[in-house]
């Protein structure tokens, strides 16, 4: 087990709401890729796939580490909302935060940060929820 890990995760959909996706990419200390993950998710909202995406992106870095996950998404909603710094209003959003929070216990230590669409590693998941959506 790895005792740092780096996650970049995305989460899209068309027509918001409409056909939804998610994309993952999993990169160790060095950034070397350990894994890279698409699904298409149904119908949601963009901010819906956002955490359904970080949901995915906790469970996935399971397999890798228990101790420290570093998690990098574009959305600034979802980044501040787990930072304590948004309220959460939609109860549909509230729950999904939840689920999160609870599946944050299986880690040492969870630290959420924003990073801007062009970031490579981000335009990487991006790419990936754009195939997933492509592929339906």
């Amino acid at each position: 087990m790895i005792s740092k890990i780096i996650v970049h995760a995305d989460g899209g959909s068309r027509n918001n709401p409409g056909a939804a996706a998610i994309g993952i990419l999993i990169l160790d200390e060095e950034k070397k890729k350990l894994e890279s993950y698409k699904e298409c998710i149904g119908n949601a909202t963009n901010n819906v796939a956002e955490y359904k995406a970080l949901l995915k992106a906790l469970q996935l870095a399971a397999k890798h580490t228990r101790k420290e996950v570093h998690i990098f998404m574009d959305s600034e909603l979802i980044i501040n909302q787990m930072n304590g710094i948004y309220k959460i209003k939609s109860p549909e959003m509230l729950e999904l935060f939840q689920q999160v929070k609870d599946y944050e216990r299986t880690f040492t230590k969870v630290i959420y940060n924003y990073v801007p669409r062009e970031n490579k590693f981000q335009a990487m998941v991006d790419k990936l929820v754009n195939e997933a959506l492509e592929g339906i």
